[in-house]
């Protein structure tokens, strides 16, 4: 590596020596201490160290040192290792400084140089340092040391000044390099370990980027979906005329309302089955025609979930209307019959009595009570399911509802039709306890109730004109309704503002 001395002066010599090993090594640890070796032993200097710039870039700590063979003072390198130098110390520090190559031609007698002592016992005499930069930036300083006294030689500085710059340039070329290498590569890595689907699109909707998860997702290997169009592999046929549609108008417009939101679609597997995804779709910002990433994730098992969730709480709501009907017919049928008879058994009983100016109030009032009590249980057993709700269904349910109203209340609309008898119980005892609270709490002069049926959907609204207010995080009775629509994955929704009366709203499917 090192060029014959007879045939060039030492500063080209050192020049042709570091270019061939810039031109054939990479940057790495083993180009440090070579291209050390290499311009010491081309110059025929002592010693040498590398010096790199800290983070911060206030700093200047030694990386890497090099010795002839014939040099022995161990103790200076040591030192020289453990030195930290700041912006103006020492020579690696005023060379840091002014960004200019310097020479002491004798060391031991600098003011500024803090291994002074160490390098006179080390035998060195004379120094020099040469900054390698960037054009952008410092990274660090070279420095020689040699036993002999040596005077400036300007043209052997202005030569190692070249180097440290052509030294410089490729270290920060290939430092850019290697992070984004790293940076790839973690890229790379974060695809692979990725549990969503992560599916990269150019500017004609073209796919470039396909992870394991979305082969696993979409039983598609990487290979066979790069270069092709995305909506013919993976978004079900009628729908692809949409997407297609709106993917146009985001190229045009620059603008999307489905971008960085999450969606819920359907995709479709390269066997033709299709299943529920979640989607959120992003703009890569990077120059050039534009590119979007999406992440997608099977939402199968959630979806699964959910239903089973519904599906579980719709038997325990048709669990307990049954319950309720059966508690009713046995209350019916049961005790109700039995004081009815006993009634009728009393009185009798009365019509035959020898002295009925003695036992006849007592009597009466028994079966009075007897009247009473029946007459209570029966309301009891209308509130525990209705007896006219099973018979008639909700129109004739609501009207008995209302007739009973401390208020005047406007029936608008009901269905005639017969609906599932869960909906149908949902829907009266929404309409009894919001008529309930009316009477109670709103102080209004009228309500007004209305049932409407659309697309397989029952809409129930209670208004009122009384002082509004409420408030359905306060009361248990709303809070159980809010409980018994949402059971049947319905929704509700109370607007009251204060002085303006209250608006009950609720919308249950009724599939």
């Amino acid at each position: 590596m090192i060029i014959p001395r007879g045939e060039y002066p030492s500063n080209v010599r050192a020049d042709l020596a570091v270019a061939r090993i810039l031109a054939e090594s990479e940057v790495d640890e083993s180009l440090y201490p070579r291209l050390l070796a290499v311009v010491g032993e081309s110059l025929e200097w002592e010693f040498g160290a590398w010096w790199e710039l800290s983070r911060d870039a206030v700093t200047l700590g030694c990386i890497e040192t090099w010795h002839s063979a014939s040099w022995t003072a161990r103790d200076f390198e040591s030192h020289t290792k453990r030195t930290v130098l700041r912006r103006g110390e020492g020579l690696p520090g005023r060379v840091l400084a002014t960004r200019e190559p310097a020479w002491i031609a004798d060391v031991t007698a600098d003011p500024n140089f803090p291994r002074i002592a160490g390098a006179a016992r080390a035998g060195l005499r004379s120094g020099f340092a040469f900054p390698v930069q960037s054009a952008r930036r410092p990274l660090g300083a070279i420095e020689m040391f040699s036993e002999q006294r040596r005077e400036p030689d300007r043209e052997l500085l202005q030569t190692m000044a070249s180097l440290g710059s052509q030294l410089g340039q490729l270290i920060e070329r290939r430092r850019a390099a290697l992070e984004v290498n790293v940076s790839n590569e973690r890229k790379r890595a974060i695809l692979e370990a990725a549990l969503d689907c992560v599916i990269t699109i150019d500017d004609r909707g073209r796919i470039v980027e396909f992870n394991p998860a979305a082969e696993r997702a979409f039983l598609y290997q990487r290979d066979e979906v790069i270069g092709h169009d995305m909506a013919e592999l993976i978004i079900p046929a009628q729908l692809r005329a949409r997407h297609r549609d709106a993917f146009a108008r985001l190229l045009s417009t620059g603008k999307a309302r489905a971008l960085d939101q999450r969606l819920e679609l359907t995709g479709m597997r390269a066997d033709g089955s299709e299943f529920p995804v979640e989607l959120t779709i992003t703009r890569i910002k990077l120059p050039g025609p534009p590119m979007f990433t999406g992440y997608v994730r099977d939402i199968s098992d959630r979806k699964r979930a959910e239903a089973e969730l519904r599906e579980s709480r719709a038997r325990i709501v048709d669990a307990a209307d049954e319950a309720r009907r059966r508690l009713e017919r046995d209350l019916h049928d049961g005790a109700q019959t039995r004081l009815v008879n006993l009634g009728l058994a009393l009185g009798l009983a009365r019509t035959k009595i020898e002295q009925p100016e003695e036992v006849g109030p007592l009597l009466d009032q028994a079966i009075q009570e007897l009247v009473e009590t029946t007459q209570e249980l029966r309301e009891f057993a209308r509130g525990i399911h209705p007896a006219v709700l099973t018979d008639g269904g909700l129109a004739p349910a609501l009207q008995a509802i209302t007739a009973k109203s401390d208020i005047p209340v406007k029936v608008s609309e009901v269905p005639t039709e017969r609906l599932p008898s869960r909906v149908e119980a949902t829907v009266y005892f929404l309409v009894a306890e919001a008529l309930t609270n009316v009477a109670r709490y709103s102080k209004a002069k009228r309500a007004e109730v209305g049932v409407r049926l659309a697309d397989a959907w029952v809409h129930v609204e209670v208004r009122d004109d009384g002082r509004g207010g409420a408030e359905p995080s306060r009361g248990s009775g709303l809070r159980g309704l809010a409980d018994r629509v949402g059971a049947l994955d319905g929704r509700l929704e109370v607007i009251s503002p204060v002085g303006a009366g209250t608006t009950l709203r609720a919308s249950i499917p009724c599939e």
